[in-house]
């Protein structure tokens, strides 16, 4: 008789990369309801209590990232990388996993590179347009390498690549709030136009700090605003809104727990350009303007961007050119019914609909021919 199947997923750091990861495991779960999903994560890092929060169990590992800028602070990180290896091949050894599915980040490292030297069948899922250093170092021992953007094999074997797009936080596709109910839920008017601002899961200081010297622009905008700061910032949003005096026309809040609500309320959205975030763009059809982060691995947020400025689906500013620009573009962008269609348009043409499902079937594949090839 077969063993139930059992599937590790590892990595995490941020929301970008959790959202995919609960998203694999739940479809997993929807295909499969008898299987056992393991998630292995950074001690510390914000999937520790993410994971747990969805129904997941979660152990965590005292893996590190790479200090690029200061080296000597590395010889600790390779000390936590060799410890993160041997409990990662024990965790492996007592949870005898069919698969091991890493969704990208430092933190997928040691778990599916033990994976792939025990043998275990590895998929991992690369959600940038320019693939990580950790994937691309995964690469050679994966079977199956799922990506979301043309043009991957210049970082790995065209006949492991999938195109599957990257999966999205569950609910959002299904969602049945308009657009009035969602900006009342915001204290409000449906009658303006709304911007919708975030930095993603931890908050962008420049995008807030463009809006904390900008609140005399956003007074007399004529728009309305809905600003995720991140709990880093919220004290100090609060403390310039304040000083500011009256903003009836801005909602200020460090995180939003109902992101449906969000992007039903939003007419234009500024944001980083995280392969999630940039996800749900595409497949909610919102026009957006990005400001990559320069802070980010070989720049890849740029390279998201242009991925989608080249085919005329969102618009672009630099970090650099942010406080200069980012206000006014938003401003006068939301403005302008036809930009807006026609960005919508264009982005809803890179949507992927079914990532989630389509990922959780290619680790089932590779799980089951292992359990039948090895009794188990």
């Amino acid at each position: 008789m077969e063993e139930n199947l059992r599937i590790i997923i590892s990595g995490g750091g941020t929301g970008g990369h959790i959202f995919p990861a609960v998203s694999i495991a739940n479809a997993i779960k929807e295909q499969h309801p008898e299987a056992e999903i393991l998630f292995v994560g950074a001690e510390g890092r914000m999937e520790m209590q993410r994971v747990p929060a969805a129904g997941y169990p979660i152990k965590g590992l005292p893996v590190a990232g790479f200090d690029r800028k200061n080296l000597l602070k590395n010889i600790s990180v390779l000390f936590k990388l060799v410890k993160s290896q041997l409990l990662a091949r024990k965790i492996i050894k007592d949870f005898k996993p069919h698969a091991a599915v890493g969704v990208g980040g430092y933190a997928s490292g040691p778990t599916l590179k033990m994976a792939g030297m025990m043998g275990i069948p590895t998929l991992i899922q690369e959600q940038n347009s320019y693939a990580g250093v950790t994937n691309k170092l995964l690469a050679k021992k994966a079977r199956k390498i799922c990506v979301a953007y043309d043009g991957m094999e210049r970082f790995f074997e065209k006949d492991k690549i999938i195109l599957t797009g990257n999966p999205v936080r569950q609910g959002l596709r299904n969602h049945h709030i308009s657009r009035e109910d969602a900006i009342r839920s915001f204290g409000l008017d449906p009658s303006k136009k709304t911007i919708l601002i975030v930095g993603g899961s931890l908050g962008a200081r420049t995008i807030n700090n463009c809006v904390m010297e900008g609140l005399d622009k956003i007074k007399t905008s004529g728009a309305q605003f809905i600003w995720q700061t991140g709990k880093i910032y919220i004290d100090e949003a609060r403390a310039a809104v304040a000083q500011a005096g009256e903003l009836p026309m801005l909602h200020v809040t460090d995180f939003i727990s109902d992101m449906t609500a969000a992007y039903s309320a939003a007419d234009l959205i500024i944001s980083r350009a995280g392969a999630g975030s940039i996800s749900e763009f595409c497949l909610l059809q919102k026009p957006v303007i990005l400001v990559p982060s320069p802070n980010v691995a070989e720049d890849h947020q740029t390279k998201n961007a242009l991925a989608l400025v080249n085919k005329n689906a969102a618009l672009y500013i630099k970090d650099a050119a942010a406080k200069e620009a980012l206000l006014d573009k938003a401003v006068e962008t939301v403005k302008q019914p036809e930009t807006l269609k026609s960005l919508s348009t264009n982005i809803a043409k890179l949507a992927f609909t079914d990532s989630a499902n389509v990922i959780a079937r290619e680790v089932f594949k590779l799980a089951d021919k292992y359990r039948k090839e090895n009794g188990r």
